[in-house]
């Protein structure tokens, strides 16, 4: 009988390096010397620089769709060279998360249910010279590659026992509203809450299944919407997205440049009021 053949372990990649320089494509040459064999898909390179919240949000929105033992390489690493630890997890759903102990890698390992944590300092498994402002290519690209040749978590380093939690601001709610903030922009402009599904849900049963209004900021009320293309063309609305928070757009135009707003701005949802901004 023919041997099954085993498949090609994936690494995947999230960076806030962009696509202008060298540095993501450095790191996958790193991989493919070390782990020639291992399949590597670009998440995306296009992180807001620096912004560990969005790249952490991107990391917990996607990692479940990849297979089960998938390596996920993420760097959006504002302290590099500082105090703060490289490290690798092994997840109790199979995935393996390997990046700076930021906050970036906390939902996402959170979800896959944290196993073991390590701390990437065995002298083996990194590059030779290690750079203050590269850990990316020098630590972190060696660590994953490793990991795809089977070398076990456990031969990279030290057990670490928590992660650094990631600080995202949490709404409030009370049975007549829900006060939240814009966490995220997307690249076509949309403004992603901390405001979840069940959250809205649940404000709408207070209020009986009447209808609900976003405002943002001093806006005027904004309609929610089961889709983007409910929405009259150029109009505001708010939906729930494909992860289940609620977002802020404009048919086919982009709600930060319209809203003149980004991170941190306020959101309210509450009655729905007489009139709408369509």
């Amino acid at each position: 009988m023919p041997t099954a053949t085993r498949a090609a372990p994936v690494i995947a990649l999230l960076t806030d390096f962009g696509h202008r320089d060298h540095y993501a494509g450095v790191m996958k040459g790193v991989i493919a010397r070390l782990a020639p064999r291992a399949r590597m898909i670009d998440l995306t390179h296009a992180v807001a620089p620096q912004s560990i919240v969005a790249g952490a949000l991107a990391l917990a929105q996607s990692w479940r769709y990849f297979p089960a033992r998938t390596i996920f390489l993420a760097v959006v690493d504002p302290g590099v060279g500082t105090a703060r630890k490289p490290i690798a997890i092994e997840t109790r759903s199979g995935a393996r998360f390997v990046g700076p102990d930021n906050g970036l890698l906390a939902l996402a390992a959170a979800q896959a249910g944290i196993g073991r944590i390590v701390e990437l300092n065995a002298p083996r498994y990194r590059l030779s010279d290690v750079s203050s402002t590269f850990h990316g290519r020098d630590i972190f690209a060696p660590a994953a590659a490793w990991l795809a040749r089977g070398t076990s978590i456990r031969a990279l380093g030290p057990a670490v026992d928590r992660l650094i939690a990631l600080a995202l601001p949490e709404p409030s709610m009370t049975n007549k509203l829900i006060r939240g903030e814009v966490i995220h922009v997307d690249g076509f402009g949309n403004l992603i809450t901390n405001i979840g599904a069940v959250a809205v849900a649940t404000l709408s049963a207070c209020f009986r299944g009447k209808p609900l209004s976003v405002r943002i900021g001093p806006s005027a009320a904004i309609k929610i919407y089961r889709a983007y293309g409910d929405a009259p063309t150029g109009g505001p609305l708010a939906t729930i997205g494909s992860f289940n928070l609620l977002e802020i757009a404009v048919r086919d135009a982009s709600a930060a440049l319209h809203y003149r707003a980004g991170a941190g701005t306020s959101v309210v949802v509450g009655a729905a009021r007489a009139r709408y901004k369509d």
